[in-house]
């Protein structure tokens, strides 16, 4: 399909090389969130999920993304690779991936089995996405020390990717020993190994570790790949961007309709302290402020289609785009009207800038 990733095929247990179409993929990301009053059972949303993913497939949707958070009220994915699974099942060419896995809460070698077992399932359409995570609650759960996030991730990356290379995990850490252990079956297809952040340490540490990045905002792609250059990349790792916008044939109806959602949404994340201290960072009041920020964008196809053209034209390693399936609290349902403007309008408009640019 125009704009998906193109993988070639590795001898078993090494990374895929990965070339990039001119064109980026348009993919969904899903929380599976379900906060009350709830309009269907949990049951029910991960079943029409499912289904949806199914359905967005054969409409040119080229990626679907799970994402990871634990106690929460509203049911956030706690297992995004057992989501992924059986997403795999339900797919024949759409790349999946993770954005993301809270890799320092795992056992590294449990997450590269689950994390194998997925792109055997999916012939090599897996992509494993992790980032640190920032709530002392799944922290203290999970019996992990906050403070250690940074050779948490460093030590479990090292981990998976001996345990893909076929190879016997050999590592004295901090926070990790292990000898002489063999992981198997490897992948036919490695997973690239992803990461994302937002401060600048983090994003450091992907342009360093990382095969790409995942940006959940866009301002964050220049500090990657300054951190690229000066580290001498020249692979040209790619980037997957998350976007924060509803899109719709009338933009300005729709947030009326799912404004809402998205505040709910944008409301908890500053809760746990997705952008800093809690106690600093005051909540949006209602869903016109929060469009008003910036933050939050509804755009109408041509809008959508412009945004996505000039980010890939300032950042040619973006090879994915991809938006919220449907917003917290939303009928599975709800979301697959923005899915079909996603599919049958923005994602034609976006062949015909690059293609004619081209």
């Amino acid at each position: 399909m125009d704009g998906t990733l193109i993988v070639s095929t590795p001898t078993r247990g090494e990374r895929p090389a990965a070339t990039r179409d001119a064109l980026p993929s348009i993919g969904l990301w899903y929380d599976l969130r379900n906060p009350a009053p709830r309009s269907q059972t949990f049951t029910e949303t991960y079943a029409a999920t499912l289904e949806q993913i199914r359905w967005a497939e054969r409409l040119g949707v080229g990626s679907a993304w799970f994402t990871e958070h634990h106690f929460t009220a509203d049911g956030y994915c706690p297992s995004p690779l057992v989501v992924a699974a059986a997403a795999a099942a339900a797919t024949s060419t759409m790349r999946l991936g993770t954005n993301l896995v809270l890799l320092p809460l795992h056992d590294p070698v449990r997450i590269a089995e689950d994390a194998t077992a997925v792109s055997l399932l999916s012939g090599g359409r897996f992509d494993l996405g992790v980032g640190l995570g920032y709530r002392q609650l799944e922290y203290d759960a999970f019996g992990r020390s906050i403070r250690h996030r940074p050779s948490l991730m460093e030590e479990a990356v090292s981990i998976i990717r001996s345990a893909w290379s076929g190879e016997e995990v050999d590592l004295e850490g901090k926070r990790f020993r292990l000898h002489g252990v063999a992981v198997t079956p490897s992948p036919d297809v490695a997973p690239r190994l992803l990461m994302g952040g937002l401060a600048e340490p983090a994003i450091r540490r992907a342009a360093r570790l990382a095969d790409g990045f995942l940006s959940t905002q866009d301002a964050t792609i220049d500090t990657f790949e300054r951190a690229c250059g000066e580290l001498g990349r020249r692979d040209d790792p790619p980037v997957f961007s998350a976007q924060w916008a509803v899109v719709a044939d009338d933009p300005d109806r729709e947030w009326a309709r799912v404004g809402d959602h998205a505040l709910y949404q944008m409301n908890t994340y500053i809760e746990w302290g997705a952008f800093g201290p809690p106690e600093l960072i005051p909540r949006f009041e209602d869903r016109d402020q929060l469009r008003a920020s910036g933050f939050y964008h509804a755009w109408d196809p041509d809008e959508a289609a412009r945004h996505i053209t000039e980010l890939c034209r300032r950042h040619p390693r973006v090879a994915d785009v991809h938006f919220w399936a449907q917003l917290p609290g939303e009928h599975v349902d709800s979301g697959s009207a923005r899915i079909e403007v996603l599919a049958t309008k923005v994602l034609p408009r976006v062949r015909a800038i690059i293609g004619a640019a081209a």
